[in-house]
């Protein structure tokens, strides 16, 4: 038989990863039984263990769970996850954002404790989630609302006075002009070359909408025009073709970071795919699995490869860093060559 030693999910056995826990089990032949990657006791020969993607693997090679691990039980890492997720439905569930003291009495932490362990779940806090749910309902609610006002208060929000304090910043526009398809919204943009192809960027007032690439810059400009339907977009503008260059740079060495603000625009669970994304060091790759554990979804593998999928940021937020369990780089939305020449290119910086 072949040794584990050059599997990946090695390295995680041999440190006793806590956050391996729940996505392989290993058992060991001499002794006949199973554990789970974080398991204190001493590490058996590579040649005498043998790896399992699931527990069902592991009961069927014949062996016992150990006593130390008890690898039948959910992770720590697992349960915990479970009460974030808990806690995510509770702020979907309810009309008006619940107080921190009350989600964390609800799930059985302390205040503390809970805003600490749902940021790093999610990559937002309790409020800056409420807050994407409610703008989230709000932008459904706008389209069939008979006005404006009637779609504030049912999307959870108690005075629409402070609402529209902030509500540019929420819906990246104002309610009437969202409500009205937002037709003045002006979108500046470029086409420019890289290593990679054709790239355009476009940008908002708030910052980067959009980094394209590609092989046809016609393709291009209509994609852009797909993406953003009722926008005026503004091209052959030789300042903004400045910062095409600034962004071609930042193709060709990703890791020295972009230096320019974005406008993120998607649902509350594609930005937390997208937080967790940007938080993947140039040089290092994830898998789809991973991902969803980090964000506390780990059933929501599709849902993750969707959301990398409806990127509009091409690089800014590197969903190239993500690949299969078994190492495949799988899809790409800008070709799986780009993904690939990016990975090395990263590797090599």
């Amino acid at each position: 038989m072949t040794s584990i030693e050059h599997d990946p999910r090695w390295t995680a056995i041999v440190k006793r990863d806590r956050k391996a826990d729940g996505r392989f089990w290993y058992s060991v032949i001499t002794t006949r039984i199973y554990c789970r990657p974080s398991c204190p006791s001493r590490l058996a020969r590579p040649d005498n263990m043998r790896l399992h993607d699931t527990i069902e693997a592991a009961r069927a090679s014949g062996a016992r769970p150990c006593r130390r691990c008890d690898p039948d039980a959910a992770s720590p890492e697992a349960r915990g996850n479970a009460r974030i997720v808990r806690a995510c439905r509770l702020i979907e569930a309810g009309d008006a954002p619940p107080t921190l003291a009350a989600l964390a009495r609800q799930i059985g932490l302390s205040p503390g404790h809970f805003q600490r362990v749902f940021k790093s779940v999610t990559g937002l806090s309790p409020r800056q989630y409420a807050e994407a749910c409610r703008s989230g309902r709000l932008r459904d609610g706008l389209r069939e609302a008979r006005t404006v006002t009637d779609a504030i208060y049912a999307a959870g929000y108690g005075s629409s006075s402070r609402f529209y304090e902030k509500a540019a910043n929420l819906l990246g526009m104002t309610p009437t002009a969202l409500r009205r398809g937002a037709p003045a919204e002006r979108l500046r943009f470029a086409i420019g070359a890289c290593s990679l192809g054709a790239i355009l960027v476009a940008s908002s007032d708030k910052g980067i909408v959009a980094i394209l690439l590609g092989d046809d810059p016609d393709q291009l400009a209509r994609d852009l025009q797909d993406r953003f339907p009722r926008a005026d977009l503004i091209g052959e503008d030789r300042e903004y073709a400045q910062l095409v260059a600034t962004v071609v740079g930042f193709m060709e060495a990703p890791g020295v970071g972009l230096g320019l603000p974005l406008d993120i625009r998607g649902t509350a669970f594609q930005q937390r795919v997208w937080n967790a994304l940007r938080e993947i060091p140039a040089g290092s790759t994830t898998t789809y699995t991973e991902i969803a554990h980090r964000i506390g979804v780990p059933a929501s593998v599709r849902a993750v490869a969707n959301a990398c999928g409806a990127n509009a940021l091409a690089v800014a937020i590197p969903c190239h860093r993500v690949i299969r369990r078994d190492g495949a780089l799988s899809g790409y939305r800008w070709g799986v060559e780009r993904k690939e020449r990016l990975i090395e290119r990263e590797k090599t910086l």
